[in-house]
């Protein structure tokens, strides 16, 4: 008896855990490279809440991502904290990006970076410097999957430590 209590509460404590407000802080970012596009193309993943807390807290304002009342405003001040958190470096060189888009699913926004025109015969090295929500939550965790010409790679990026690289 006493082990079916425990095993039950084995397996109904994580999904208490996770109802309503996450207590966890984290971020997933695939990075890639299509061949067919000739490009390394980026998928990050961010609660959309840490997002607002962390462009309220360093630009001052109220931002309203994935509401309603989102602004124009509110998508500059993303783009403009994710150039200076999120930095790629292609065989040593900071490479700029194009934001691509976003969107929301659920309370995540999940942000569409790519950098065109990158050949992959020529691609020696690429790397990700993840700052992101490490200036608000100190245990916040950036977890980076690299896939590109066969090769795999992940990185779980924190403050003290936040860049993953790959070498092809």
């Amino acid at each position: 008896m006493k082990f079916l209590k425990t095993s039950l509460l084995v397996l109904l404590l994580p999904l208490v855990a996770f109802t309503g407000a996450h207590k966890f802080y984290i971020s997933v970012t695939n990075v890639d490279y299509s061949e067919k596009d000739k490009a390394v193309q980026i998928i990050t993943r961010i609660f959309i809440d840490d997002m607002n807390a962390v462009l309220k807290e360093r630009y001052g304002l109220e931002p309203k991502l994935g509401t309603e009342k989102e602004t124009e405003m509110d998508r500059e001040y993303l783009d403009k904290y994710l150039r200076t958190k999120f930095v790629v470096e292609i065989n040593g060189k900071t490479t700029p990006y194009k934001f691509i888009g976003k969107k929301y699913d659920t309370d995540m926004l999940i942000c569409y970076l790519e950098i065109p025109d990158v050949i992959l015969k020529e691609l020696k090295q690429i790397a990700v410097q993840n700052e992101i929500l490490t200036d608000i939550y100190d245990e916040q965790q950036n977890v980076v999957h690299f896939k590109v010409n066969g090769k795999k790679k992940s990185f779980v990026l924190v403050k003290s430590d936040t860049k993953g690289m790959l070498n092809l």
